[in-house]
């Protein structure tokens, strides 16, 4: 139980949302560090609050309910349900999340799940879960679920892949086989899965990279998200996010985020970081390109997840996270608590029978 507890995160228990740099695993910091780092968590919900007039997008209605200097807190209404915001959502890649079955997600607290496009593709295919009903039935999960577009795999399957104007053509980890993925294909995709957010289909960039490959990345995503948008057609179902990109150049970002906000989408994520680059650097640029984009709708800070990284990343205006981190330690006998990290296959806890967390 103890253990179940601390590795899902929710925003009723933000010290699990420990996570990863880019899905790539990083030690959690000392535990002063992060008893401080909840304090600032929660010490916002003892202020008082001022409450800005509502403005929201009709696909999906995102409400700022209060404010405090950048961060906010908010509820996204999507087809299957309301979320609070700030979120972590958790992980379940090839649509489960590892190691916990859907009764126990929800049991954490979890409101809303992530999936992805490039693994679902591949296995089981859109023709089984297409004959369940959509994604939410094939995954016995009744919340809602946002998929990932197979973007991240542009940059973690590079010996795996071409790129070119119209898309990618990937060649399957699984058995070698081929599958071109262009961005109307994509998106056609994940509405046939009914999911309530599309990520649209973008271009990730390895950090530190040269000045060229970030250009072609921003006039790319640029092209891909209106080609996205062009061939968005349950709108009253899935919301569409677009994904800013721009490495650690502002002005590239400032061109990457001025197109996408130019597209009037209901949500924008925040890529191309935490994939190389360091945390001072990451939260620059994050602080900077969630700026430059509109108040009203949610903001994705894509592949985030410890907790320091999370309060942070609130404190600069963002919305929404996600990470493979708790799972991961989940299923591997690492235990996040609000003194730490716990490796339970140390000798010392071979007799312990006290709870991995005496709070939880």
């Amino acid at each position: 139980m103890g253990t179940r507890c601390s590795t899902i995160p929710s925003t009723a228990t933000p010290i699990a949302a420990l996570g990863c740099r880019g899905r790539r695993c990083t030690p959690v910091t000392s535990p002063s560090v992060i008893r401080s780092a909840v304090s600032r968590w929660h010490s916002p919900c003892r202020r008082r609050w001022s409450t800005p007039r509502p403005r929201s997008c009709s696909v999906a209605k995102f409400t700022v309910r209060a404010r405090d200097g950048a961060a906010r807190r908010g509820t996204l209404e999507l087809a299957h349900g309301v979320v609070e915001t700030p979120i972590f959502m958790p992980v379940g890649t090839a649509a489960t999340v590892k190691g916990l079955t859907p009764e126990q997600v929800r049991e954490a607290g979890a409101q809303i799940v992530l999936s992805n496009t490039y693994h679902l593709w591949l296995r089981p295919g859109r023709e089984p879960i297409e004959a369940c009903g959509g994604l939410h039935r094939f995954m016995h999960w009744e919340r809602p679920i946002l998929t990932d577009s197979g973007g991240f795999q542009v940059f973690s399957l590079q010996g795996c892949r071409t790129l070119d104007e119209d898309g990618v053509l990937f060649q399957s980890h699984i058995d070698g086989s081929r599958h071109r993925f262009t961005p109307e294909g994509v998106l056609e995709f994940q509405q046939a899965l009914g999911v309530d957010v599309a990520m649209a289909l973008d271009v990730c960039v390895k950090l530190p990279a040269n000045r060229g490959d970030l250009e072609r990345s921003v006039a790319l995503t640029a092209q891909w998200a209106r080609r996205c948008k062009e061939a968005w057609t349950q709108r009253e179902r899935t919301a569409l996010f677009g994904i800013v990109q721009g490495g650690l150049e502002r002005d590239l970002r400032a061109r990457s985020a001025e197109a996408l906000v130019a597209l009037d989408l209901p949500g924008y994520a925040i890529g191309g970081l935490s994939v190389g680059e360091t945390r001072a650097q990451m939260f620059e640029l994050a602080r900077y390109t969630a700026s430059l984009l509109p108040p009203e709708r949610p903001r994705y800070l894509m592949g985030v997840g410890t907790v320091i990284d999370v309060v942070l990343a609130v404190e600069a205006g963002i919305d929404m996270f996600d990470c493979v981190y708790p799972t991961r330690c989940g299923r591997n006998a690492r235990a996040i608590t609000r003194a730490g990290e716990l490796n339970l296959r140390a000798a010392r806890f071979k007799l312990d029978t006290a709870p991995v967390d005496a709070a939880c």
